[in-house]
């Protein structure tokens, strides 16, 4: 099986405090992966490793088959949205995006195409600080892909949304998906991946508590959202 991410005994350490611990994980390429765990399960810290941000403690790893200690080499094919999109608020979305394409050598001929497919072909002009929680999360994933990434990487890209917006923002990543991309959605909620995803990794105390198919944890029967809390109870107990 061919992954876009795997890693082998990641961890991260802040001071005495172990973050993400000794973490394995296998992402299959051409899936969407949730990525799920509660509000401090160390999601966010091991994306940024993913993305050369934090350097790792310890562990192995690689993404788009090329090794994790090597940056620069993977991530001209990754797409990335952590912890909430920044744009220079005074300037239009369109230039933002042009801003953006120019710092990464991307041509920016694409852009009026990435604003459409987000829901913002008629907003593009207008400036960012008047976009509502749920454009500037449209905007943020235009961004990520503008370099025509394999792996797209979306950390809580429903946090603060509406139904309404959260319905959207699931339609998007299904076209990311429908592109042939590997798409890895974080999330601290169960119910807002399993629906679009087809391979889950949950993730506790910086431990990994399951991976695989999606469809194996519905299998299980019984109450799903009981049983996904039940695997940050057990080790407790």
């Amino acid at each position: 099986m061919t992954h876009a991410i795997s890693t082998r005994g990641l961890t991260k350490r802040y001071g005495t405090r172990t973050v993400v611990d000794a973490l394995d994980l296998d992402v299959p390429a051409g899936v969407v992966a949730g990525f799920v765990g509660p509000n401090g399960a160390g999601k966010t810290t091991t994306l940024r490793m993913l993305l050369g941000l934090v350097r790792p403690d310890g562990g192995t790893g690689s993404v788009n088959g090329l090794p994790l200690n090597q940056p620069a080499a993977y991530l001209p094919r990754v797409g990335a949205l952590i912890e909430g999109p920044a744009f220079y608020p005074g300037l239009s979305g369109e230039r933002n995006l042009a801003v953006q394409a120019a710092l990464g050598g991307i041509d920016p001929a694409g852009i009026p195409a990435l604003l459409d497919r987000v829901g913002l072909a008629g907003r593009g002009r207008d400036a960012v600080q008047r976009y509502s929680l749920g454009m500037k999360q449209r905007l943020g994933i235009a961004a990520a892909l503008l370099g025509d990434p394999a792996l797209v990487v979306l950390d809580e890209p429903t946090n603060g949304l509406d139904p309404a917006g959260i319905r959207e923002m699931r339609g998007i990543v299904r076209s990311i998906h429908q592109d042939g991309r590997t798409v890895l959605v974080s999330s601290h909620l169960l119910t807002e991946v399993e629906q679009v995803c087809d391979w889950l990794i949950v993730i506790g105390d910086g431990r990994r508590r399951y991976q695989g198919p999606t469809r194996d944890l519905l299998a299980g029967g019984g109450d799903l959202e009981e049983r996904y809390l039940a695997m940050f109870t057990e080790e407790r107990s």
